[in-house]
């Protein structure tokens, strides 16, 4: 509760916004493409049983980056950490109240709701991916089967959910969140960037995830 109120506090008090800074790293950037990308391909590929192998290699792929980001989420850069966005419900709320008001509360980093949206979806890619590895084992029988059809479902609704907070963030902060996903620029105090966006832990990422998606298809 003590942490709900200090959010909401803060909330209530940003600063105002300024330059554009760095707010994204390397990592962090490419994460989040390489996710999406071996998210489509996995879902794509489902169905199909000439693309078996395929989509295995994609749920190992999304399994990778999810462990990574767990890992960055505590000893990566600033906006990175979950120290730095996760809240609770409260100030998720506060902050959507405060978005329906038409008077948005700008948040260098990700804001309160995208937070758990994010959580969420990390949640549900590990364990999409974990019960689609043990049904490409053949093990667990059509109940598991049942179970990661329908976790890939509950991923998607909460993917979209996630696209259209984007969308809607984006035009109500005049900002195109979009692109600060591309470039790791947003808007902010200077104080507030990084200063390092950390290539070489992307190269790190993307060596890792390639590992994972070998090992575990």
């Amino acid at each position: 509760m003590v942490r709900i109120l200090r959010a909401c506090r803060t909330l209530a008090h940003p600063r105002p916004k300024s330059d554009r800074i760095l707010v994204w790293d390397w990592p962090v950037r490419i994460g989040h493409w390489l996710l999406v990308a071996a998210f489509l391909l996995a879902w794509l590929t489902r169905e199909s049983e000439t693309w078996r192998l395929v989509h295995a290699y994609a749920g190992g792929a999304m399994a990778g980056v999810v462990i990574f980001r767990l890992f960055w989420g505590v000893v990566g850069t600033r906006h990175a950490r979950f120290t730095s966005f996760v809240r609770g419900p409260g100030a998720a709320l506060a902050y959507l109240r405060t978005l329906v008001s038409g008077r948005p509360i700008h948040t260098t980093g990700h804001n309160p709701a995208g937070g758990l949206a994010i959580l969420a979806l990390l949640v549900l890619t590990l364990l999409a991916a974990a019960s689609g590895w043990l049904v490409y084992q053949d093990l667990g029988g059509h109940a598991l089967e049942e179970l990661h059809e329908g976790l890939s479902k509950v991923l998607l609704a909460v993917a979209l959910v996630h696209v259209a907070g984007v969308a809607v963030g984006s035009l109500a902060h005049k900002e195109n969140l979009v692109r600060a996903m591309v470039t790791g620029y947003k808007q902010g105090q200077p104080d507030e960037a990084i200063t390092h966006a950390r290539p070489l832990a992307a190269l790190a990422l993307v060596a890792w995830v390639a590992l994972c998606a070998w090992c575990l298809a």
